[in-house]
This record gives structure tokens, sequence and C-alpha cells, in this order.
């Protein structure tokens, strides 16, 4: 078996520290092939029953971008509507996606329709499909930080609008509209930590011993 020395380990943990989910983003373009090579990274995720569901989108053309910014707005709006008094205020002043900023716009989806992987694994629990996905999408953004590079994961969308503008097949299920580029500053806390939105809490609290 294949184990990584004590060195490998403290800069792994550091690393999973400095996973942020970026917001500000400088607008300097990435180098040629590094949104390609995250992905070549991500898919070496583990997938339910290897059926590799992942589907990405790489948004490019400026008139989606435009679509895509122009929907998050639009939702955020409404999303602001759902809160009131200092939680409304605090809402409001949060900067909750880079999307004017970053280089590179990523689409994410998970391909409910593949026969890849024969169906092994989803028979009882066919969320899975979703939950691979989604584990892709952690690896890319390890892989993006340890070079230096920034992901943001927006969610505030509406999948039909996003499926609208990308114009993709219909048994692909919108997971993740991601945000690339390289961060406008460096810092390890949680960005809605740092805005006193909310704050990171133990292992503990979340654990339970049966």
């Amino acid at each position: 078996m294949v184990a990584f020395d004590d060195i490998f380990r403290r800069q792994l943990r550091e690393l999973f520290v400095w996973r942020r989910d970026v917001r500000h983003f400088r607008t300097t373009a990435l180098p040629d092939g590094a949104v390609e090579r995250l992905i070549a990274t991500a898919c070496l995720s583990p997938s339910v029953g290897l059926s590799q569901p992942w589907r990405f989108v790489i948004v490019d053309d400026a008139a989606r971008r435009r679509a895509v910014i122009d929907d998050f707005k639009a939702c955020n709006a409404d999303a602001l509507n759902c809160y009131s008094g200092e939680r409304a205020g605090r809402y409001a002043a949060l900067k909750l996606s880079g999307l004017e900023q970053a280089p590179a716009h990523l689409a994410v989806f998970a391909d409910k329709a593949s026969d890849i992987g024969h169906g092994l694994g989803r028979t009882t629990m066919p969320e899975t499909t979703e939950y691979s996905v989604v584990a892709a999408i952690t690896a890319m953004w390890l892989a993006a930080r340890a070079e230096g590079i920034g992901l943001g994961w927006v969610s505030i969308l509406n999948p039909e609008r996003i499926h609208e503008v990308l114009d993709v097949p219909t048994s692909w299920k919108f997971i993740a509209y991601l945000c690339i580029g390289y961060p406008e500053a460096e810092c390890d806390q949680p960005e809605l930590e740092k805005e006193k939105w909310e704050h990171r809490r133990s292992a503990q609290e979340f654990t339970l011993k049966r």
C-alpha cells in the first residue's frame, strides 16, 4: 500500500485549510490549458459504479456569460427578499459571486441518462450520481488551490435558465457554476466567516457515536 510521509500529510491538511470559496478575482487570464488540466484531475475522482457522470461546459461565449450574470442578479434580488432587518442588510453587503471578474467560467452537470457503469450502486440511492459529481468538483477545488488558482461556486442561479442559456441535454442535471481565476488576495478564512454571516463549528458538533 502506498503511504505518504508526515510532511506530505501536513501539507495536504494545509491545502484543505486554504481551499476557499473565492469571490474576489484578478482579471488576469489563466495559462493556456489550465481549465482543461483541472478538469482532467477532477475526472480522477471516484464515482458510483465507475459511471463518471460529470459533464463540464467551459463557458467562453460573452453573450452566454452575460445571460448567466443577469440570471444571478435576478435570483440574488429574490433571495434578498427572504431576509429582513439586520440579516437583510448583511446579505445585501455580501459579495456572492465573482462572475464579473473571473477569467474562466465552468458549468458542471450530472448526466442522469448515461449508461456508463450499467446502473451499479444507483438502484437504492440514485442520488449518488450527483454525489459523484460533487466529489469531482471538490477534487478540482483542491487541485486549483495547489496551483494558486481560486475557485468559487455560484449557487444563486435558476437551473432551468442555465440549461436554456448553455443549450445542454435535458438529461443533464445542473450541479454547479464555477468561477475560476487567480484570487485578488490570499486569505485562509472563509469569506462568510470574515463577513460575520456564519462561523465554522468544530467536528464534534456534527459527530455522533452509536
